[in-house]
């Protein structure tokens, strides 16, 4: 122990950095900042709040400010039992049209007069046929289990703290189908018996001491946005359990711009991060679905992937340096050097961890100056056979956008099979999914605003007759890539040279930058349909994986196939939506995107038999070459697979640090193993 006091200042004064080139928000550029980027966890829990940054910005000590989107109670904002804000979701108006509210979106306020016809086409739905879910938070929660003496100490701590039933319930559950379902019919199991919101890491570390010394159960919470079943709470764990909730710990303590790296708290969420940053002229790039709401942490936590890893890489090549607090003390590395040789990387211990070894507090992550020239591009394929073959292509030739996303036609032969002939299909409109944008292929034209004018639609009208019939693509078959290319304009624009030429090759043709921009755009409202849906008994989710180059066709056509064949088999009344989209190239492969829903009426369990058809959906994934997931995480979902993933060795492995890390498994959320 004695050797070990003497190794922290030696390492921390490794890690100090030279006042002078630093940044901290709030200050000049000049400002000197006395920042200990790897500070180490000598403090214990008599220490007071002062050890943690002051709120407020001040010139004298370019202390960071906080300023995140979320509040510590985040029903203010946020909806309890859906996803996103209270303010925007999707609706039909007295005249039974589509409508999104809010304003925070580019569809906000929009009509959209294909949405009804399409859940009534595609599902068999009907706005007659409507479930009544809980509208209030106010559930009858189980008793909590409290830990009296660590309720006592914890009121030293001056750290915030509550037992408040809706607190707690916001805290339960990720956006798993079968958590959000649970909710909407008032069943809640265990939740929460405490929420604790660290305002720093020394916060962190006073929390994790204190819950050693009582044998209570920690749960990190970040963002919420978890759909592995990360989040919810062993209905069988008898010790209080606490959620430490991470989101006041939203500062970027500093900004260095001669090595291009920033050091936040890793509570931030990606909208503040990237807000933040831009202020001061720079980006990470780093862009999952999730992230207005989901945090640095989580990203860490999970192995994230964004929508732009082609340029700016995912979570774990934008890392420099993670600390993170654990039973056992504090885990960081001496230096932030782009690379080290010291034996396995200790961070790949911690990147994919979920929760069970500790509580990342801050990251040192890589920042790049925002692009001088964005732009967005749009190509419409024959078939989903040749767009693959181009997506592979761009890929070899290793000359890919920030984001190239290719969608299938699952919702064109949807339409198909549901009209029975070429005309009837045709009026379906299904061809115009592909000139208003990505966001989905089976629901694109669904949100297609309503027409502003008689030109817009004879334009609309002219790119249909020439895709179909003066090029011949048949509308049963093609599909469309969405593009966006960032850096600097000059090379922008030959990457999209380089980019249409090949897609010619395989009988692409371009569809126009805005198509690109509305379909990128309205990713960010993807996740608020599956709420809509749950009110017309429709129930669905996503999943993913990542599939070498020569298995992506069979993959995707068959996990297709086993979605429909189970779906029958298991007394669905309604034919199934089952669709893909390519959403990430390597080198060696792809991220499969798979986005699964039916109408559930008639069938007494719904979620009992979704769940057995989406894993019979995840083995064969498993089956064709796929991984158990490419950026969503294991959690409890997907534990049972583990095995097979990572060998019996592997999670051997895994168990050894586990039980070294935290030998009384007070970080017991059950993830993983």
């Amino acid at each position: 122990m004695a050797s070990e006091e003497r190794e922290q200042p030696r390492a921390r004064q490794r890690l100090r950095v030279m006042a002078g080139h630093l940044r901290r928000p709030g200050t000049g550029p000049a400002a000197p900042s006395t920042a200990e980027p790897a500070a180490t966890a000598t403090a214990t829990a008599t220490a007071t709040a002062t050890d943690c940054p002051a709120l407020e910005p001040a010139a004298a000590d370019g202390a960071a400010k906080a300023t995140g989107s979320i509040p510590r109670r985040r029903q203010e904002i946020l909806k309890w039992n859906g996803w996103g804000y209270r303010d925007s979701k999707f609706t039909f108006n007295k005249k039974g049209q589509g409508e999104f509210t809010g304003k925070r979106y580019r569809l906000s306020g929009m009509i959209l007069p294909a949405l009804k016809e399409w859940m009534e086409k595609s599902f068999g739905a009907s706005l007659e046929h409507k479930t009544t879910p809980r509208t209030t938070p106010n559930l009858d929660l189980p008793l909590s289990i409290l830990n009296e003496e660590c309720l006592k100490d914890l009121k030293y701590l001056n750290i915030p703290f509550s037992q408040d039933p809706e607190d707690r319930l916001i805290r339960s559950h990720g956006h798993c189908l079968h958590e959000i379902f649970a909710l909407r019919e008032g069943k809640v199991q265990r939740v929460p018996d405490v929420v604790i919101w660290p305002s720093c890491h020394s916060d962190v570390v006073k929390i994790v001491q204190l819950a050693s010394k009582h044998n209570v159960c920690i749960i990190p919470f970040g963002g919420g946005t978890s759909v592995s079943d990360a989040l919810e709470c062993p209905t069988d764990e008898k010790r209080t359990i606490v959620s430490l909730d991470t989101s006041q710990m939203n500062r970027i303590m500093w900004i260095d711009e001669k090595n291009l790296t920033a050091h936040v708290e890793a509570g931030i969420t990606g909208q503040d991060l990237e807000r933040q940053l831009s202020e001061y002229g720079y980006c990470t790039g780093h862009e999952p679905d999730s992230m207005e709401f989901s945090s640095l942490g989580g990203w860490v936590a999970t192995r994230a992937s964004g929508m732009k890893k082609n340029i700016y890489g995912n979570i774990e090549d934008l890392i420099v340096h993670i600390k993170m607090v654990t039973p056992r003390g504090v885990v960081e590395k001496s230096c932030q050097g782009p690379r080290m040789s010291t034996g396995p990387d200790i961070y790949h211990f911690i990147m994919g961890s979920e929760g069970t070894l500790g509580v990342v507090t801050e990251v040192t992550i890589k920042m790049r100056p925002l692009p001088e020239y964005q732009k967005y591009g749009s190509i419409v394929f024959p078939d989903f056979e040749s767009g693959v073959a181009c997506l592979r292509e761009v890929a070899r030739q290793r000359c890919a956008p920030a984001s190239i996303r290719l969608m299938d036609n699952t919702q064109f032969q949807f339409g198909d099979a549901k009209h029975g002939d070429e005309e009837s299909c045709e009026n379906s409109n299904n061809v115009k999914i592909i000139f208003i944008g990505e966001w989905i292929v089976w629901i694109g034209h669904a949100l297609k605003p309503q027409v502003a004018s008689i030109f817009t639609s004879f334009l609309d009208g002219l790119k249909k007759f020439y895709i179909t019939k003066f090029k011949g693509f048949d509308p049963n078959e093609l599909c469309v890539t969405t593009l966006l290319f960032e850096g600097a304009r000059e090379k922008v624009l030959q990457q999209e040279k380089h980019v249409y030429d090949i897609a010619a090759k395989f009988g692409g043709l371009a569809a126009g930058e805005d198509n690109g921009q509305r379909g990128y755009m309205l990713t960010f409202v993807i996740a608020y349909i599956r709420d809509l849906g749950m009110d017309y008994y429709i129930i669905g989710e996503s999943f993913e994986t990542s599939v070498p180059w020569d298995r992506v066709l069979d993959l995707c056509r068959n996990v297709k196939e086993k979605l429909v064949k189970e779906c029958k088999e298991k007394g669905v009344q309604f034919l199934p939506l089952a669709t893909c989209r390519v959403t990430q190239t390597y080198d060696a492969g792809a991220c499969v995107y798979f986005y699964f829903a039916f109408n559930y009426r008639g069938i007494s369990d719904p979620i009992s038999v979704f769940e057995q058809i989406e894993a019979s959906a995840r083995e064969e994934i498993l089956e064709n070459g796929g991984s158990l997931s490419h950026h969503h995480g294991v959690g409890k979902l997907r534990k049972r697979w583990l095995k097979e993933s990572i060998s019996d060795v592997g999670v051997g492995m895994l168990k050894s640090v586990k039980k070294y890390v935290d030998p009384n498994n007070i970080f017991g959320n059950r993830n993983l193993l």
